[in-house]
């Protein structure tokens, strides 16, 4: 089934703790429970959804030697380059006698480019650019409600989810064919 085609059932939970409860005893049904949508973070859900380490911290790694090899790059240009001086002696090309005086400027180069490459990276990737439809599925998802979507195969499968969905504590269901989720 593509990515395009995937259909969800979607249970609403008003407790944290009911849903993840409800995790392992829908999967143990043979359920497939692909994302819980939470207003805040639970503890422990990236553990039972199975849900990989992300690789932000290696994007913000990348990100920030990125600035770090600018800030060198541009403070040397200007020293050794655009604009030599001779100043208490020290040459422009000992370019290294006079790095202490630009570990601010690398420093501060060096944050600036792993928090706008990191923010700009976390929109890309969550689809959440300017223009773009939310996918709200309840409106009460990003204030006190949790949303937990099961894929399902065909449309036969529907009343047997929404049953387990509220015998796990769902306080309401929903399944209607919606846009594809961010992470497929």
């Amino acid at each position: 089934m593509s990515a395009k085609n995937k259909k969800f059932v979607y249970g609403i939970f008003n407790d944290d703790q009911v849903v993840l409860n409800a995790i392992p005893a829908l999967r143990s049904k043979g359920l497939k429970v692909k994302d819980v949508i939470s207003p805040f973070p639970i503890h422990g859900l990236d553990d039972v959804l199975g849900l990989e380490r992300t690789r932000i911290s290696i994007a913000c790694f990348l990100f920030g030697m990125t600035g770090c090899g600018l800030a060198l790059l541009m403070t040397s240009y200007m020293n050794i380059f655009d604009w030599p001086m001779d100043i208490g002696g020290k040459p422009s090309f000992a370019f290294y006698k006079n790095l202490p005086a630009f570990i601010p400027v690398t420093f501060e180069s060096t944050v600036l480019c792993a928090a706008h490459g990191m923010v700009i990276t976390f929109l890309l990737r969550s689809k959440l650019l300017p223009g773009v439809e939310p996918h709200v599925i309840h409106p009460r998802m990003s204030d006190d409600q949790f949303v937990m979507a099961v894929q399902i195969n065909d449309d036969s499968e529907i009343a047997n989810v929404e049953s387990q969905l509220r015998a796990a504590g769902a306080i309401e269901t929903k399944n209607k064919k919606q846009r594809t989720h961010c992470y497929e």
